[in-house]
């Protein structure tokens, strides 16, 4: 008959038994955890839960900022940077040499056409104007004297002629002998030749009065170059030389003037440009604006009219030379100074125009995102234009229609937005408001 033995607690039986229920409550507790995760990452997948763009995938809309398409005139025009250029600028220099006695401006003074500049002392070239003035008076005296002699000798020639002629009468009737006869004429030859000799005395004293005339009148021209007079209207630059200097005719830049009423503003536009300017000049004057760098607003440009372009395209850079004129009546424009010009050919009337933020660029172009009537928005293709102040001119559209401004990031077409409040304030015009459906 089999034995039984005792077991006693730490038996092995007892100790399977334990491990069995502990390894059936890990199991539960697995399948718990499981079961929650499970549950976790459902919740996040769901419309409105966890993650960026729930939102979008659940069909919220999306707040936007929109604007109303609008109609308005739009200049055509053509913006670069340009130079400003004197309207005619003027070396002064000395035409004689002498101590330069007076300066009547300051350095940077306007002055007027004919307003006197310098003063050269006159002295020496006055005093060779009174030597030729003397040798004007001596000439006239020699003149005189030879006048005189003329007359003395054609009488005596007269005379001498006469007693010639009457010996001869005498020598031929046998009176005198052919010998005093000859003598008499020889006389009366030599007497004839003293009045050539006197007429030919007269006329150089003649000429030498014309050469001390010539003298005199160089003198007084000479004399005239001492006063220095501008021969422009404009404002003076630096000064070179002061007062007490020595200076010499033709060969020193004594001072510079530019004339800055009107003036010039150049500029270079691309040679693609020309056809269309040249149409519209052919139509009228083109008007030309110049705004300082330093401006901001243009309460500063300035106005004037394109005057020139030039006859050729520059090869190096295919661009050609354009210059407007600036009455620049307050010298708001200062040659050197770099100035931004716009150019405008015509006026495009009655444009579609939108803000500049609705235009976007994709892959295929630009577009704009177009809100319709049930608030959904379609891609629309548009071809934009000029720009003017903040709006963009865009062919595609209509008058009226509805464009996205603000959050076009997170739209895609047929997209459900809202649109924020504020929206109808913007520009474009009304007919906005905030959607709630």
């Amino acid at each position: 008959m089999p034995k039984h033995v005792a077991r006693g607690p730490g038996s092995p039986r007892k100790s399977i038994k334990l491990l069995s229920a502990l390894g059936v409550s890990a199991v539960l507790a697995l399948a718990l955890i499981g079961c929650s995760g499970s549950s976790t990452a459902a919740k996040s997948d769901a419309p409105g839960g966890g993650g960026k763009g729930g939102g979008r995938r659940g069909g919220g809309d999306v707040p936007v900022t929109v604007a109303m398409t609008k109609e308005r005139d739009v200049p055509v025009e053509i913006q670069v940077i340009g130079n400003v250029e004197a309207y005619s600028t003027i070396t002064v220099k000395a035409q004689v040499g002498g101590l330069l006695t007076d300066v009547f401006f300051h350095e940077g003074d306007f002055v007027k056409t004919g307003e006197k500049l310098f003063a050269i002392d006159r002295r020496p070239l006055e005093a060779a104007y009174n030597q030729a003035l003397a040798n004007i008076a001596r000439d006239q005296a020699s003149l005189g004297q030879a006048r005189a002699n003329l007359a003395r000798d054609e009488a005596q020639a007269k005379y001498q002629d006469t007693q010639a002629k009457r010996y001869a009468a005498l020598n031929e009737s046998g009176v005198i002998s052919k010998d005093q006869a000859e003598q008499l004429r020889a006389s009366a030859d030599a007497m004839e030749q003293a009045v050539n000799a006197d007429k030919a005395a007269i006329q150089s004293a003649q000429a030498a009065i014309g050469a001390s005339q010539a003298t005199a009148e160089n003198a007084k021209v000479q004399m005239g170059f001492t006063d220095i007079f501008s021969p422009i209207n404009g404002r003076t630059g630096n000064l070179t030389v002061k007062t007490g200097n020595v200076v010499t005719a033709n060969n020193m830049d004594m001072m510079t003037i530019n004339q800055v009423e009107p003036i010039y503003v150049t500029f270079s536009v691309p040679e693609a440009q020309l056809p269309a300017i040249k149409k519209y000049k052919e139509m009228g004057v083109l008007s030309v604006r110049a705004r300082p760098q330093d401006a901001e607003t243009a309460v500063n440009d300035e106005t004037g009219n394109l005057t020139f372009i030039d006859n050729t395209v520059d090869m190096t850079t295919g661009t050609i030379k354009l210059k407007g004129t600036f009455p620049n009546t307050n010298h708001q424009l200062w040659p050197g100074q770099f100035v931004r010009v716009t150019l405008r050919l015509t006026t495009q009337r009655n444009a579609v125009v939108v803000p500049n933020e609705a235009v976007q660029t994709g892959q295929t172009g630009s577009f704009v995102y177009v809100v319709k009537p049930d608030k959904t928005v379609e891609s629309r293709t548009v071809t934009p234009g000029a720009r003017v102040d903040q709006d963009m001119v865009v062919d595609g559209l209509e008058l009226g229609e509805t464009v996205v401004t603000e959050g076009q990031l997170r739209l895609a077409p047929g997209s459900k937005v809202s649109i924020k409040d504020g929206s109808g304030g913007g520009r474009g015009g009304g007919g906005r408001g905030r959607s709630r459906g």
